[in-house]
């Protein structure tokens, strides 16, 4: 590293300048400035030390290092997480509750896994077991139980997926074709991949460009369009199979001369069961394992009020064959090409809902998670779970919090609720056969009906109406021209809104609070120090290609304002423009470029650039550019302050040159008032210097000669 001194504090400054400014000062025998040293990078050596290579190299001898480090165990608990869990695990302290928990999910998830997989398009049965073909809980389940990070997370089918899954199935063949069920077990089996491939070249991050308002707007509408969709279970006749609101609207409509009551009554009542006991479960918690249990009751109500009524236009799941999944590969293949945006969306749900959630949970239970790992945990099962003839599955957020809830502390109670399914598969199928299919609506609809976000869209009316915009944008076009082009226009609207404020940075015009070394913005704080003739900008935000012809055009928006608001008449222009560069994180070439620019800009009018605390890395860019020694070393600070005082010091000596004093009146001044002026000048200027707020003002002192107190002008 090598040390420059902006300017030696044993000399003025100003005799540096006349030789490597735009313009040349006369000098002037000024109070001396001490300036903190700012260390220039040698370019020389930092470039090699930076290449790509051997960036890339350290990186790589890190890696196997850490590798190289990592014990027998540590490998084991790698690839095996619940390992994690096993090893320290107390039987007296966490065995009941484990039990309690996986218990609990189980009899939630049994009859869930059926309702949406007929919201999938598939039998009901699907969602468990149906002739060897389709079991989304089962498998996956105890997969993800071994591989997943989550100690709390419960997986399996979702309503989300489940309509994802029936919207583009539904366009490529009839559900109730063989073929259908074959493409939802090749969906699995591409979800499982991509998941996998995410996981382990941890491209997580990617999911980030996709706002909280996006997500909210894409489940509610998506919410209102499940729920829509279930309404022919209760109202008894068919209804087209869509994503968008106005076909199922208009199905409806049409059909009400095929009203059946019986159906409406049983699934209504069944749903207001549901939704008392979910709003018990949620306000008092000794009730809470009611909310749990609400959706075996709604099956087991069902089922008891068809045995004693018999009534003829209620549609039942039928007869349901028993035992468990065979091992079989996923075909088809021939269509994967047309299914990849649907599992690229359903890989996206995953990550939003599954590692969102998962993430929450192992904050709240003191635990960490690792992302890829969950990612590679889910996938894992997806792909296993397509060997056992699965669709796609991933984590609830109801179930989840139902069994965080419930005191699960490993990924034993998911092994538990896995065993309750088998169990269900082997001795239990035969009573699935009198359950009702507005039951299972029923289920759907209490499920979805908390997606429904209207609190968080009050919330961004008030907070912030661009995300307001965002949500009101995804969900609208969500509902009217269905899920996939709602996420693309959500993502794409949300990739705009970064886009735009990438490109147009906030950029601060920067003054001195009054009695310290403090320069802060000066719309936050309107009694900061503005000084004439110089202009003082922060710019917020790393400088590259998209942003720099913005931070041009403001740098001169600003030199026009303030050079209208802070000097006086006796003023004609700018001399200085100073950039803080602290929060500047990167500058790409163009910006580099733009910036050699705007130094022969202001150059050819008489103004001098000077940096502030640009961080190692832009600095090394700067020096490797040829930047540095363009503009000068001498110009660039460690402080703001540093810079203002240099400045200042030039200004004043400009404003001396151009008063061209009376020799004849400095003669009439006796020795000691000249004494006392200078020792009052060195005596303010140490103490603002200092940052005292205790700094008196002569009413005789001349602002315009005190230039580190004067105020921003009032105009």
């Amino acid at each position: 590293m090598e040390i420059t001194y902006a300017s030696p504090s044993s000399q003025d400054v100003t005799s540096i300048s006349s030789s490597t400014s735009g313009f040349s000062m006369p000098t002037s025998g000024g109070r001396p400035i001490k300036i903190i040293p700012l260390l220039h990078p040698n370019a020389t050596s930092s470039s090699s030390s930076s290449s790509s290579s051997s960036l890339a190299s350290a990186l790589f001898s890190r890696w196997v290092t850490k590798m190289k480090r990592m014990s027998l165990a540590q490998w084991i608990e790698t690839f095996l997480p619940c390992c994690r869990w096993i090893r320290t695990y107390e039987w007296r302290e966490y065995f009941q509750v484990d039990l309690m928990a996986g218990i609990t999910i189980g009899i939630m998830l049994v009859p869930q896994a059926m309702s949406y997989a007929k919201l999938a398009g598939l039998q009901p049965i699907y969602g468990l077991y149906l002739f060897g073909k389709a079991d989304c809980g089962f498998v996956p389940v105890f997969v993800y139980a071994i591989f997943g990070s989550s100690r709390q997370l419960a997986t399996g089918p979702v309503a989300l997926v489940s309509l994802l899954v029936s919207n583009v199935l539904s366009g490529i063949v009839d559900s109730s074709d063989e073929l259908y069920t074959e493409l939802a077990i090749l969906l699995a089996l591409m979800v499982g991949i991509l998941e996998c491939i995410m996981g382990l070249l941890r491209l997580g991050w990617l999911i980030r460009f996709i706002s909280h308002s996006v997500i909210s707007g894409f489940t509610t509408a998506s919410a209102i369009v499940i729920a829509l969709s279930q309404a022919k279970y209760f109202l008894g006749y068919e209804v087209v199979r869509s994503s968008k609101i106005v076909p199922l609207i208009k199905s409806i409509i049409s059909g009400m001369d095929k009203f059946s009551w019986p159906p409406f009554v049983m699934g209504s009542s069944i749903l207001a069961v549901l939704l008392f006991m979910k709003h018990l479960g949620k306000s008092r918690k000794q009730f809470r394992f009611i909310q749990a249990a609400g959706p075996l009751t709604a099956v087991i109500l069902g089922t008891t009020l068809v045995k004693i009524f018999h009534p003829s236009s209620i549609s039942l799941v039928g007869k349901i064959p028993q035992g468990l999944p065979s091992f079989s590969i996923p075909k088809e293949f021939g269509y994967a090409k047309s299914l990849i945006p649907t599992a690229m969306l359903i890989t996206g749900v995953a990550i939003l809902e599954s590692v969102g959630i998962a993430k929450a949970l192992a904050a709240k239970n003191g635990y960490e998670l690792d992302s890829s790992q969950e990612l590679f945990g889910l996938g894992l099962a997806n792909i296993l779970g397509s060997f056992f003839s699965a669709y796609p599955a991933t984590g609830s957020f109801s179930r989840s919090a139902v069994n965080n809830e419930s005191g699960a502390k490993t990924g034993l109670s998911g092994i538990i609720t896995g065993i309750i399914i088998g169990c269900a598969l082997l001795f239990l199928t035969p009573l699935f056969e009198y359950i009702p299919q507005c039951s299972l609506a029923a289920i759907v609809i209490s499920a979805v009906m908390g997606l429904v976000d209207y609190d968080e869209a009050i919330f961004l009316w008030r907070v912030d109406k661009k995300d307001f915009l965002l949500w009101t944008i995804t969900s609208a076009t969500t509902l009217f021209l269905g899920i996939e082009i709602g996420v693309l226009v959500g993502v794409g609207a949300s990739i705009a809104f970064v886009i735009h404020e990438s490109a147009n940075p906030h950029i601060a015009v920067l003054g001195r609070l009054p009695g310290t070394t403090v320069y802060r913005n000066i719309q936050q704080y309107p009694e900061a120090y503005t000084y004439n003739r110089i202009v003082m900008v922060r710019i917020d935000a790393p400088i590259y290609f998209a942003n720099i012809s913005y931070i041009k055009d403001r740098l001169r928006e600003y030199e026009l304002n303030v050079d209208k608001s802070t000097r006086g008449p006796e003023v004609e222009r700018i001399y200085f423009v100073i950039l803080e560069m602290s929060p500047v994180t990167y500058i790409d070439s163009s910006a580099v470029q733009a910036l050699k620019d705007l130094h022969q800009e202001y150059k050819s009018r008489d103004i001098q650039i000077a940096i502030s605390n640009p961080n190692r890395d832009v600095l090394l860019t700067l020096s490797k550019a040829g930047v540095v020694e363009l503009i000068g070393k001498e110009w660039y600070f460690v402080r703001m302050h540093d810079a203002v005082q240099v400045c200042l010091q030039q200004v004043q000596s400009i404003k001396q040159a151009l008063k061209q004093p009376d020799p004849l009146l400095d003669d009439k001044l006796s020795f000691f008032q000249r004494l006392l002026e200078q020792r009052e000048d060195d005596l303010s200027a140490a103490e603002l210097e200092s940052g005292d707020k205790r700094l008196l003002i002569s009413k005789n002192t001349d602002s315009q000669l005190e230039p580190l107190l004067s105020r921003k002008s009032s105009n």
